[in-house]
């Protein structure tokens, strides 16, 4: 860890040079690049030369106190704060995901257990939107298709990180805390349609993509298969006199993505292509990653679709996350978007994880 921390301290100090060579500057591009690895990189350098000054200080505590016994005590203090500067330190070189500052494409789609699976799926979706709002977030529902009883067969939601996000230690973007919320999540309670009082289980699905650039994901106008028609509302009752909605097909992927919520066949259209570049961009980083043999259970995009990931249970009050053991009897606050701690441990396992495949 030393070596490799000496080698980021001379990159970090040979960019600093670079960043002052007004030359530098003429290229945007490159100067972007350069900074941005110049703020990745500083607080690591800082934190290795505050570990280097206390290990000085204590190897010279340690002399002194052969001298004065009186200098003991001040050399167990630095070695302890040492000790915390190294845990810091190794969470800082724990790689970073590329992805962690970007916003996020959320779907929920409700399952099999019809209404119940429904209303749900509305459920998660109110979680979602509670959590967002905790953190300081901007919302907006792309498309939704409501049923009778106010339930969500389906739901996009975009979710932009408008600042910071409160748990600590984490970047600016979405992505690096609702990539954990991908995969099937199972409730069991008594649905409002239960006429005897049976507890029932069902389910929704989840899935988080990184929202793409149009930069980043470039669509070939003549690969798309774009289709319109009359949106419509529950029980198939036309909300629209016009052909608004909007359904594109992406023909080398056969990706397809509609969306009917907007007032207008263009709003349509471009929240479509807004859907379709999250998802493009998923596959391409599912597809790097497989070739790779990366798998990290914790990344959205490697989890098995049919995997049950959380558990909630409404007569105990119970949530339960099946990747990490985790449990809290918590559940009406969870609901409330209280994720915080469901999340953190998913942080915290997922840290673990890639601290020990890079020792």
């Amino acid at each position: 860890m030393l070596e490799r921390l000496a080698d980021l301290a001379s990159e970090h100090a040979q960019i600093e040079g670079d960043l002052a060579d007004p030359a530098v500057h003429a290229d945007q591009d490159k100067a972007r690049a350069l900074g941005k690895r110049y703020s990745e990189l500083t607080p690591i350098v800082q934190a290795y030369r505050q570990w280097r000054q206390v290990t000085d200080d204590e190897q010279t505590a340690i002399e002194l106190a052969d001298e004065d016994p009186s200098f003991a005590q001040e050399a167990e203090l630095l070695a302890r704060r040492k000790a915390e500067l190294q845990e810091r330190l190794e969470h800082l070189l724990v790689p970073r995901d590329a992805l962690d500052d970007k916003d996020v494409i959320l779907e929920v789609k409700a399952g099999e257990g019809g209404e119940e699976s429904a209303l749900f799926a509305g459920d998660l979706l109110r979680m979602y939107l509670r959590f967002a709002e905790r953190q300081g977030w901007k919302t907006e529902i792309i498309d939704a298709t409501v049923t009778g009883l106010g339930g969500y067969k389906d739901v996009t939601v975009a979710v932009k990180a408008a600042g910071r996000g409160k748990l600590a230690g984490t970047p600016d973007g979405a992505w690096s805390q609702l990539k954990y919320e991908g995969g099937v999540h199972r409730v069991q309670r008594v649905p409002v349609t239960e006429s005897q009082g049976r507890i029932h289980t069902s389910a929704a699905g989840v899935l988080v993509m990184p929202e793409a650039d149009p930069v980043e994901v470039s669509i070939d106008p003549n690969d798309l298969r774009i289709d319109v028609f009359r949106s419509s509302g529950p029980g198939g009752q036309s909300v629209n006199t016009t052909d608004s909605a909007v359904r594109i097909t992406h023909l080398p992927s056969g990706i397809v993505v509609s969306c009917q919520n907007e007032k207008s066949q263009l709003q349509n259209k471009e929240a479509a292509l807004r859907v379709l570049r999250a998802r493009l961009l998923a596959a391409a980083q599912e597809e790097a990653e497989a070739l790779a043999a990366a798998e990290r259970r914790s990344q959205v995009v490697t989890v098995d679709r049919s995997q049950r990931v959380r558990t909630y249970n409404y007569p105990e009050n119970r949530i339960s996350d099946h990747r990490v053991g985790y449990k809290a009897y918590n559940l009406d606050q969870v609901l409330d978007g209280d994720l915080e701690a469901v999340i953190g441990a998913l942080i915290d396992a997922d840290r673990a994880d890639k601290m020990a495949a890079a020792q």
